[in-house]
């Protein structure tokens, strides 16, 4: 069954001219774009893009993270989509990502882990309802 899921290419991939290699990943595997845009999170949408964090510890941190450059957002589509997404971009545990996946290859720690994606189908429609302002059930 097709499913949506959201990537972001965070700020530190986007500093440093990853952006071309990750959607190259994806094209790898097979994922079909459906939107995409570029964009800069200020403190607003951050907070709300990320409200199930607040009130822990890196909060803060991750929130100026992602404040300091652009973003790139994609919806991607494909059969399973969010199980393979999360796959493909790897554990936020520095010591437990697999060779060759995204955070492998681009992320420089646990905050500045170069990607996001959706981790349920409901977090996938709220997602990409607040970055691509569309309506959500």
């Amino acid at each position: 069954m097709k499913e949506q899921s959201l990537l972001l290419i965070k700020p530190n991939a986007v500093r440093n001219k990853h952006i071309g290699h990750i959607v190259t990943i994806l094209e790898e595997n097979d994922f079909h774009f459906c939107a995409l845009k570029i964009f800069r999170f200020d403190r607003q949408l951050g907070e709300l893009f990320y409200a199930e964090h607040k009130g822990r510890a890196f909060f803060e941190n991750l929130l100026s993270f992602m404040i300091s450059d652009d973003t790139v957002a994609i919806i991607v589509e494909k059969d399973n989509a969010v199980q393979e997404l999360r796959e493909i971009i790897g554990d936020v545990d520095p010591e437990k990502r697999k060779p060759g996946t995204i955070r492998a290859l681009y992320a420089e720690g646990i905050t500045e882990n170069a990607v996001h994606a959706s981790d349920s189908i409901t977090s996938a429609i709220r997602e990409i309802g607040i970055i691509f302002d569309k309506q959500t059930n």
